[in-house]
C-alpha cells in the first residue's frame, strides 16, 4: 500500500474510533487513539500481520479491539498509557519552555509596541496619550503588578518620570523604530530596578510578588508515597510467586499492571522534581546576586540628593535582569506543578482494585524491602570477570563515566523481568554492568547476572515480547529503539544524548576548524518592509532636490587653509671598509716680504716640507 494511502486509512480509523468513543460518552484525543492503534497491532495475541495489507474485516476488528481497551476506564494499563501520552504532549525542558515563553510575551507586546513606535503625536492630548501607553508597556513588560491596580500604576508613573519625563517625548519621536524599541526596553529595565530598590527600602514595590511556589516539598512527599506503594506491590508479587493459591486468587497480571502504573508515575515525578531542584538552585544563586546589587545600590546612593545616572542605571538594569530570571523560574515551577497535578488522576485504579484492607491482608508474612535495601544486600557480590572470556563487564573503579552510562530498561534487572513474567526490580551497578552489543545491562543479584550472561538474546527477546503485550512498557523501560514508532517527542529531541560510551582504555582528542566557510552576513539587509519603504521615500525626495552655494565678499579668501610638505630626509651610505693615509704636512715660508733697507724687495721662498720617506 502506498504511504499516502496508508496514512489516509490510518486517519480514517482514528476518526472512526474517536466518533465511537464520543458516542459512548468518552472523549479521547487523537494522539491517544493513534497510540492505542499501534499497541493493538503490536500485540501478537490479536493476530495482525504487519507485512500484509489490512482487509475490511481486519479494520473492523482493529476498531473493536481499540474501543474495548479505550472504554475500559478501570484498567491500570490504560491509565498508564494515558499518563504517558499526557506527559509526552505537555512536558518540555526548561530551556525550550523559557524560549517559547519569551516568544509568546514578545508577540503579546507586539501590538502595544507598534502603537508606540508608529505614533506621530503632535498635539498635547496625543502626547499625553502616548505617555500613558509607554507606562502601560513598561508595566506589562516588567510583569510586576496588575495594570488595573491604581497604586502600581502611580508608582510606575513616578519611577518613569524620574528617568524619562514627558518633555522628552519630542526627542523620542525623532528616533528610528529600532532605537525606539531599544529605548523602551531600557526604560522598562530601569523602572523595574527602581521599583525593586523601593521595595527593598520599604517605600514602594506595590504588586510585586517574589514567592516561588513551594511545590518541591509536596512533590517529594508524593514521590516517597509512590515508592512506598511500589515496595508493597513488589513484596506481594514476590510472595505470590511462591504461593500458587495466592497467585490464583490475586490475579497477579492486574497487580503487575498497577506496579507499572505506579513505577511510571515515579519516573515522571523524578523528572519533575529534578527540574524543580535545578530551578531552586538557580533561584538561590540569583537571590544572593540580587541582595549584593541592592547593597551596592544603597552604598552608592546613601543620603545623596543627586547621583550620576552612569553610576545607578547599570545597577538598576542588573536588578531588572535578575528579577526577570527569577520570574522565569517561578513560571517554570508553576508549569511543572500544574503538570504534576494533572498526572495524579491517572492513579485512580489503585484505590479501586487494591484498597488498604486488601493490601494489608496480602502483606501478612511478606517482607517489604526498599530499592536501597535490595542494593545493600548484594553490594559485596560482584561478578568475577575471569568467568567470562567473550563478555565485557564495567565497574566503577575502571570506568571514568560510570554514572553517566545509559542503562537498558531504565536500570531494572532484565533477567528478573524475563524470568518472573514482568516483575520490576532495580539493578545494582556495583555488581557489574554487562556490555553487550554496545548496550549496558544491570542486575539485582550476582546469580541474575550470570544467568543473563549465558544467553542474553533469549532474555532480550522475552522482554520485547512482553512489551508487545503491555505497550506501556515501551516507554517505561525505554524500548524505543526496538519500537521506533513509539519514540516520544521529548526523547526524539534528546536522541543524541542517549548513547554515552564508557571511557575505559585511552584518551583521544581531535581538532576542527571553527569557521570553514567565509561569513556571508549582509550588513545592508533589512527585514522590515516599512523601513525599506521609508528609505525609498528618502531617496525619491533626494532626487528632486538641488544644492546651491553662494560666495560673499566677506567670506572671500577668509577660510583657513593648511598644507603639508615632506622635508628632505637625511641619507647616508656605508662602504665596506674605512681607511686613511698619512702624508707630510706642507711647510713653506716666504721671507723678505716686509722689505728692507734697499728699495728693491727680495722675496725668498723657503720650503721646509719633509720628504715622504722621512715621515
Amino acid at each position: 500500500m502506498p504511504p499516502t494511502q496508508a496514512e489516509s486509512v490510518i486517519r480514517s480509523i482514528i476518526r472512526e474510533i474517536g466518533q465511537e468513543c464520543a458516542a459512548h460518552g468518552e472523549i479521547v484525543s487523537e494522539t491517544l487513539i493513534a497510540f492505542m492503534v499501534k499497541a493493538v497491532v503490536l500485540d501478537p495475541s490479536n493476530g495482525f500481520n504487519m507485512d500484509r495489507t489490512l482487509m475490511k474485516s481486519d479494520v473492523q476488528n482493529l476498531v473493536k479491539l481499540c474501543m474495548t481497551r479505550l472504554l475500559d476506564t478501570k484498567n491500570p494499563s490504560l491509565d498508564t498509557i494515558k499518563m504517558q501520552v499526557y506527559f509526552d504532549m505537555n512536558y518540555t525542558n526548561r530551556v525550550e519552555f523559557l524560549e517559547e515563553h519569551h516568544r509568546v510575551l514578545e508577540s503579546r507586546l507586539g501590538s502595544v509596541t507598534r502603537e508606540i513606535t508608529d505614533n506621530r503625536a503632535c498635539a498635547k492630548e496625543e502626547l499625553e496619550s502616548l505617555y500613558r501607553k509607554i507606562i502601560s508597556y513598561v508595566l506589562l513588560r516588567s510583569g510586576l503588578g496588575s495594570p488595573t491596580d491604581i497604586k502600581t500604576v502611580r508608582e510606575v508613573t513616578a519611577a518613569l518620570q524620574s528617568v524619562f519625563p514627558q518633555a522628552e517625548l519630542g526627542t523620542f519621536l525623532t528616533l528610528s523604530k529600532k532605537d525606539k524599541e531599544r529605548q523602551l526596553k531600557e526604560l522598562t529595565m530601569i523602572v523595574t530596578g527602581i521599583r525593586l530598590f523601593n521595595r527593598d527600602c520599604g517605600k514602594g514595590g506595590e504588586g510585586i510578588d517574589d514567592s516561588i511556589p513551594a511545590t518541591m516539598q509536596h512533590i517529594d512527599y508524593q514521590l516517597e508515597t509512590a515508592r512506598s506503594q511500589v515496595y508493597r506491590y513488589t513484596a506481594i508479587l514476590e510472595k505470590a510467586a511462591n504461593d500458587p493459591l495466592m497467585r490464583a486468587e490475586l490475579q497477579p497480571y492486574m497487580l503487575k499492571e498497577a506496579l507499572y502504573n505506579i513505577r511510571q508515575y515515579e519516573v515522571f515525578l523524578q523528572i519533575i522534581l529534578s527540574d524543580i531542584i535545578t530551578g531552586a538552585q538557580e533561584v538561590e544563586m540569583m537571590t544572593k546576586q540580587l541582595g549584593a546589587h541592592l547593597e551596592q545600590l544603597k552604598m552608592t546612593i546613601k543620603s545623596k540628593i543627586a547621583v550620576p545616572t552612569s553610576q545607578v542605571f547599570p545597577i538598576f538594569i542588573a536588578l531588572s535582569t535578575l528579577w526577570t530570571s527569577l520570574q522565569d523560574e517561578t513560571i517554570v515551577v508553576g508549569v511543572l506543578s500544574n503538570l504534576f497535578t494533572h498526572i495524579q488522576p491517572f492513579l485512580g485504579a489503585h484505590e479501586l482494585y487494591f484498597p488498604e484492607r486488601v493490601m494489608q491482608c496480602h502483606l501478612n508474612g511478606a517482607t517489604v524491602k526498599t530499592d536501597v535495601c535490595r542494593m545493600k544486600e548484594h553490594m559485596e557480590d560482584r561478578v568475577n570477570v575471569a568467568d567470562f572470556r567473550k563478555l565485557e563487564w564495567l565497574f566503577p573503579e575502571t570506568t571514568a563515566n560510570f554514572d553517566k552510562l545509559l542503562i537498558q530498561y531504565r536500570g531494572f534487572c532484565a533477567y528478573t523481568f524475563a524470568a518472573t513474567d514482568g516483575l520490576l526490580l532495580p539493578g545494582n551497578p556495583a555488581i557489574g554492568i554487562l556490555k553487550y552489543k554496545e548496550k549496558y545491562y544491570t542486575f539485582n543479584s550476582k546469580d541474575a547476572a550470570y544467568s543473563f550472561a549465558e544467553n542474553p538474546e533469549h532474555y532480550i527477546d522475552i522482554v520485547r515480547e512482553k512489551a508487545k503485550k503491555n505497550t506501556e512498557l515501551i516507554q517505561l523501560l525505554e524500548l524505543h529503539q526496538q519500537f521506533e514508532t513509539f519514540i516520544p517527542y521529548s526523547q526524539m529531541r534528546d536522541a543524541d544524548k542517549h548513547y554515552i560510551k564508557p571511557i575505559t582504555k585511552c584518551e583521544s582528542s581531535t581538532q576542527t576548524n571553527t569557521h570553514i566557510l567565509p561569513p556571508t552576513i549582509v550588513r545592508s539587509y533589512e527585514w522590515n518592509e516599512w523601513e525599506l519603504r521609508r528609505k525609498a521615500i528618502k531617496l525619491a525626495n533626494l532626487r528632486q532636490k538641488v544644492t546651491h552655494s553662494v560666495q560673499t565678499d566677506l567670506s572671500h579668501l577668509r577660510r583657513e587653509n593648511c598644507s603639508q610638505v615632506y622635508p628632505p630626509k637625511d641619507t647616508s651610505t656605508q662602504s665596506m671598509r674605512e681607511d686613511s693615509t698619512g702624508v707630510p704636512r706642507p711647510q713653506i715660508y716666504l721671507a723678505g716680504l716686509r722689505g728692507g733697507k734697499s728699495e728693491i724687495t727680495d722675496e725668498v721662498k723657503v720650503n721646509l716640507t719633509r720628504d715622504v720617506d722621512e715621515t
